[in-house]
Protein backbone atom coordinates (compact mmCIF):
# COMPACT_ATOMS: atom_id res chain seq x y z
CA UNK A 1 0.00 0.00 0.00
CA UNK A 2 1.50 3.70 -0.96
CA UNK A 3 1.09 5.48 2.09
CA UNK A 4 1.50 9.27 1.54
CA UNK A 5 4.88 10.34 4.27
CA UNK A 6 4.07 12.66 7.43
CA UNK A 7 6.92 15.06 7.02
CA UNK A 8 9.09 15.78 9.97
CA UNK A 9 8.23 19.05 10.91
CA UNK A 10 10.08 21.48 13.73
CA UNK A 11 9.23 19.58 17.25
CA UNK A 12 7.09 17.11 15.40
CA UNK A 13 8.38 13.36 15.73
CA UNK A 14 6.53 11.69 13.21
CA UNK A 15 7.09 8.01 14.05
CA UNK A 16 6.41 8.93 17.76
CA UNK A 17 3.46 10.31 17.51
CA UNK A 18 2.31 7.31 15.21
CA UNK A 19 2.98 4.77 18.20
CA UNK A 20 1.42 7.32 20.64
CA UNK A 21 -1.81 7.06 18.44
CA UNK A 22 -1.39 3.79 18.29
CA UNK A 23 -1.13 2.84 21.90
CA UNK A 24 -4.05 5.27 22.97
CA UNK A 25 -6.35 3.59 20.14
CA UNK A 26 -5.43 0.33 21.47
CA UNK A 27 -6.10 1.54 25.38
CA UNK A 28 -9.33 2.72 24.13
CA UNK A 29 -10.56 -0.61 23.11
CA UNK A 30 -9.96 0.34 18.99
CA UNK A 31 -9.06 -2.93 17.16
CA UNK A 32 -6.29 -1.93 14.70
CA UNK A 33 -6.71 -4.89 12.98
CA UNK A 34 -9.61 -3.89 11.44
CA UNK A 35 -8.94 -2.66 7.96
CA UNK A 36 -10.91 0.79 8.34
CA UNK A 37 -8.37 1.48 11.42
CA UNK A 38 -5.13 0.31 10.14
CA UNK A 39 -3.62 3.44 8.94
CA UNK A 40 -5.78 5.51 11.63
CA UNK A 41 -2.77 6.53 13.81
CA UNK A 42 -0.79 7.58 10.71
CA UNK A 43 -3.60 9.80 9.90
CA UNK A 44 -4.06 10.78 13.66
CA UNK A 45 -0.13 11.98 13.86
CA UNK A 46 -0.32 13.72 10.40
CA UNK A 47 -3.38 15.75 11.05
CA UNK A 48 -2.32 16.88 14.72
CA UNK A 49 0.64 17.73 13.01
CA UNK A 50 -0.79 19.81 10.52
CA UNK A 51 -2.72 21.42 13.23
CA UNK A 52 0.22 22.07 15.50
CA UNK A 53 2.32 23.46 12.48
CA UNK A 54 2.20 27.10 11.34
CA UNK A 55 2.39 28.53 7.71
CA UNK A 56 5.56 30.62 7.92
CA UNK A 57 4.88 33.86 6.50
CA UNK A 58 6.75 37.22 6.58
CA UNK A 59 5.09 40.53 7.43
CA UNK A 60 5.28 42.94 4.89
CA UNK A 61 4.56 46.77 5.88
CA UNK A 62 4.70 49.58 4.04
CA UNK A 63 5.04 53.49 4.73
CA UNK A 64 1.85 55.02 6.08
CA UNK A 65 2.29 57.59 3.35
CA UNK A 66 -1.46 58.94 3.74
CA UNK A 67 -1.46 60.02 6.55
CA UNK A 68 -4.46 57.11 7.73
CA UNK A 69 -5.17 57.28 11.39
CA UNK A 70 -8.86 55.64 11.42
CA UNK A 71 -9.47 52.31 12.16
CA UNK A 72 -8.62 49.23 9.49
CA UNK A 73 -10.91 46.27 10.49
CA UNK A 74 -10.53 42.44 8.93
CA UNK A 75 -13.77 40.85 10.05
CA UNK A 76 -14.97 37.37 10.44
CA UNK A 77 -11.70 36.03 9.97
CA UNK A 78 -12.24 31.72 10.59
CA UNK A 79 -9.39 30.15 12.33
CA UNK A 80 -9.58 26.99 14.39
CA UNK A 81 -7.09 25.67 16.80
CA UNK A 82 -6.51 22.66 19.72
CA UNK A 83 -7.46 22.81 23.46
CA UNK A 84 -4.62 22.23 25.66
CA UNK A 85 -6.23 20.91 28.31
CA UNK A 86 -8.32 18.22 26.24
CA UNK A 87 -7.11 18.26 22.95
CA UNK A 88 -10.42 19.45 21.20
CA UNK A 89 -10.50 21.85 18.25
CA UNK A 90 -12.13 25.10 19.22
CA UNK A 91 -13.44 27.13 16.02
CA UNK A 92 -14.74 30.60 15.58
CA UNK A 93 -13.80 33.94 13.70
CA UNK A 94 -11.71 36.65 14.70
CA UNK A 95 -12.19 40.01 14.67
CA UNK A 96 -8.50 42.48 14.43
CA UNK A 97 -8.86 45.94 13.67
CA UNK A 98 -5.56 48.48 14.74
CA UNK A 99 -4.95 52.27 13.83
CA UNK A 100 -1.94 52.94 11.84
CA UNK A 101 1.17 55.11 13.10
CA UNK A 102 4.21 54.84 10.89
CA UNK A 103 3.55 51.93 9.16
CA UNK A 104 0.73 49.54 7.70
CA UNK A 105 0.22 45.87 7.09
CA UNK A 106 -1.17 43.82 3.99
CA UNK A 107 -4.87 43.15 5.26
CA UNK A 108 -3.97 39.52 4.26
CA UNK A 109 -1.95 39.46 6.86
CA UNK A 110 -4.49 40.25 9.28
CA UNK A 111 -5.56 36.69 8.71
CA UNK A 112 -1.85 35.34 8.58
CA UNK A 113 -1.47 36.18 11.82
CA UNK A 114 -4.39 34.98 13.80
CA UNK A 115 -3.93 31.69 11.72
CA UNK A 116 0.12 31.63 12.87
CA UNK A 117 -0.69 31.60 16.21
CA UNK A 118 -3.95 29.42 16.38
CA UNK A 119 -1.79 26.39 14.93
CA UNK A 120 -0.62 25.36 18.83
CA UNK A 121 -2.28 24.34 21.85
CA UNK A 122 -3.95 27.14 23.32
CA UNK A 123 -6.26 28.57 25.27
CA UNK A 124 -8.87 31.12 23.52
CA UNK A 125 -7.20 33.85 26.11
CA UNK A 126 -3.85 33.77 25.25
CA UNK A 127 -4.16 33.61 21.50
CA UNK A 128 -6.62 36.39 21.70
CA UNK A 129 -3.81 38.53 23.74
CA UNK A 130 -0.76 37.09 21.42
CA UNK A 131 -2.52 38.59 18.32
CA UNK A 132 -3.08 41.81 19.49
CA UNK A 133 0.41 41.34 20.83
CA UNK A 134 2.17 40.66 17.23
CA UNK A 135 0.77 44.05 15.89
CA UNK A 136 1.75 46.17 18.83
CA UNK A 137 5.36 44.68 18.36
CA UNK A 138 6.02 44.95 14.30
CA UNK A 139 3.52 48.18 13.62
CA UNK A 140 3.54 50.00 17.28
CA UNK A 141 -0.04 51.20 15.93
CA UNK A 142 -1.83 54.31 17.70
CA UNK A 143 -4.17 51.41 18.80
CA UNK A 144 -4.70 47.54 18.28
CA UNK A 145 -8.11 45.31 19.59
CA UNK A 146 -8.89 41.93 18.85
CA UNK A 147 -12.06 40.21 19.38
CA UNK A 148 -12.21 35.95 18.87
CA UNK A 149 -15.77 34.38 19.01
CA UNK A 150 -15.45 30.23 19.22
CA UNK A 151 -17.22 27.00 20.14
CA UNK A 152 -15.40 25.11 22.10
CA UNK A 153 -15.96 21.26 21.46
CA UNK A 154 -14.21 20.36 25.15
CA UNK A 155 -17.33 22.29 26.21
CA UNK A 156 -20.01 21.29 23.63
CA UNK A 157 -19.11 17.58 23.03
CA UNK A 158 -17.96 16.73 26.85
CA UNK A 159 -18.56 17.84 29.94
CA UNK A 160 -20.83 20.30 30.41
CA UNK A 161 -21.82 19.18 26.71
CA UNK A 162 -23.58 22.79 25.71
CA UNK A 163 -23.21 22.95 21.76
CA UNK A 164 -23.81 26.14 20.28
CA UNK A 165 -22.21 28.11 23.09
CA UNK A 166 -19.37 30.95 22.17
CA UNK A 167 -16.84 32.28 24.33
CA UNK A 168 -15.85 35.71 23.56
CA UNK A 169 -12.63 37.58 24.20
CA UNK A 170 -11.13 40.87 23.48
CA UNK A 171 -7.77 42.41 23.87
CA UNK A 172 -7.86 46.10 23.51
CA UNK A 173 -4.85 48.63 23.57
CA UNK A 174 -3.84 52.43 22.56
CA UNK A 175 -6.72 54.15 21.63
CA UNK A 176 -8.85 51.51 21.03
CA UNK A 177 -8.83 50.79 24.67
CA UNK A 178 -8.33 54.09 26.01
CA UNK A 179 -10.35 56.47 23.68
CA UNK A 180 -14.32 55.86 24.42
CA UNK A 181 -15.20 56.88 21.06
CA UNK A 182 -12.85 54.78 19.38
CA UNK A 183 -13.43 51.40 21.47
CA UNK A 184 -17.18 52.04 20.77
CA UNK A 185 -16.41 52.29 17.04
CA UNK A 186 -13.91 49.02 17.14
CA UNK A 187 -16.94 47.10 18.78
CA UNK A 188 -19.49 48.61 16.39
CA UNK A 189 -17.76 47.21 13.58
CA UNK A 190 -16.64 44.15 14.87
CA UNK A 191 -20.63 43.22 15.28
CA UNK A 192 -20.03 43.51 19.60
CA UNK A 193 -22.58 45.62 22.21
CA UNK A 194 -20.25 48.45 22.88
CA UNK A 195 -19.16 48.44 26.83
CA UNK A 196 -19.53 52.05 28.08
CA UNK A 197 -16.86 53.68 30.35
Amino acid sequence: MNRPALHALPGIDPAAAERAAADLLAALGADLSDESLRETPRRMAAAYAEMLTPEPFHATTFPNDGAYDELVVVRDIPFHSLCEHHLLPFVGVAHVGYIPAERIVGLSKLARVVDHFARALQVQERLTTQVAGWFERELKPKGVGVVLEAEHTCMSLRGATKPGTRTVTSALNGLVRDDPRTRQEFLALTGRTAVHA
